[in-house]
């Protein structure tokens, strides 16, 4: 079976990623996968055209023009971003052919000098980073896995080069949209009503969708939930994001474009869950390469 995503390079990448270094460190290896960050523009269109394998592909989404002649997901937001990879280096080929997961990161004061946070689109982020002037913000978007690595092992490498860079740029909090498949948040009320009476975010961490865009997810009584089977309904990045001591917001969203049903997920680095701490190491040593 083919393992990785067919690149398509023959127009120039028409958004430039910006203070790329030609040395970044290794974020971690497991096996033989390693995470890091992207550091050329080819690595970068690559992790696009995995973007687009699932998100369109897989997903349905529907991009721009220019996109989709180009089989590659992306935005004018991905020129100010990281771009998270995870490599499988068991692969024959360039570092191009052997990426298999992906996440675009956006730190706070990075996004201040350029367009902002992607997920205020969907959601009133600036007033949820105004009411805590004193944190430190990391937005996570666009995580995607080729499906013959969406295991637990490619999620811990996601997820230990994200502890990594958080903790090397003093982040104190992570946040992004987290996708339901489809576009008809009914058909995940169990699951959107689990969130909500159990992960509910409140007081200084309360976001609210953009105006006119929100649905309550208070879709069923608490009594008839089954917190396994809800558990069991959600994708496997919300079940993550949920197991790491996460909050959500109150409201859903339905992107159109992506055909997906989107929630807000805030990952306080204080709140996340001990245990996962101590699995990654407070320090994110125990797959440090």
């Amino acid at each position: 079976m083919e393992t990785h995503v067919q690149r398509s390079l023959s127009k120039p990448f028409l958004a430039p990623v910006a203070k790329f270094q030609s040395q970044t460190p290794i974020l971690g290896r497991i096996g033989s996968l390693e995470v890091r960050l992207a550091t050329t523009l080819s690595e970068v269109e690559a992790a696009q055209a995995l973007r687009y394998h699932v998100f369109v592909e897989e997903m349905g989404a529907r991009l721009p023009a220019d996109a989709m002649l180009q089989k590659r997901d992306y935005d004018t937001i991905d020129r100010y971003c990281d771009h998270l990879i995870v490599l499988d280096t068991a692969l024959a080929g360039e570092s191009e052919d052997q990426i298999v997961g992906t996440y675009r990161l956006l730190r706070q004061e990075v996004a201040a000098r350029h367009d902002g946070f992607y997920s205020q689109s969907e959601f009133d982020v600036m007033d949820l980073v105004g009411r805590n002037p004193d944190k430190r913000f990391l937005e996570l978007g666009r995580s995607c896995v080729l499906r013959e690595y969406r295991t637990r092992r490619t999620l811990e490498a996601l997820w230990q080069g994200n502890w990594a860079y958080a903790l090397s740029h003093g982040v104190d909090v992570m946040f992004g949209c987290a996708s339901f498949p489809g576009d008809k948040p009914y058909a995940h009320a169990l699951a959107l009503s689990f969130l909500n009476q159990t992960a509910a975010a409140n007081g200084d961490w309360n976001v609210r969708a953009i105006a006119g865009r929100g649905l309550s997810m208070d879709m069923m009584p608490v009594e008839a939930i089954n917190p396994r089977a809800a558990i069991a309904a959600m994708p496997p990045l919300v079940k993550g994001y949920l197991r790491v001591g996460a909050l959500v917001s109150g409201e859903a969203v339905v992107d159109v474009a992506f055909r997906t049903t989107d929630v807000l997920v805030m990952l306080p680095v204080q709140q996340i869950t001990g245990r996962y701490i101590n699995h990654y190491g407070a320090d994110a040593s125990r797959f440090a390469a």
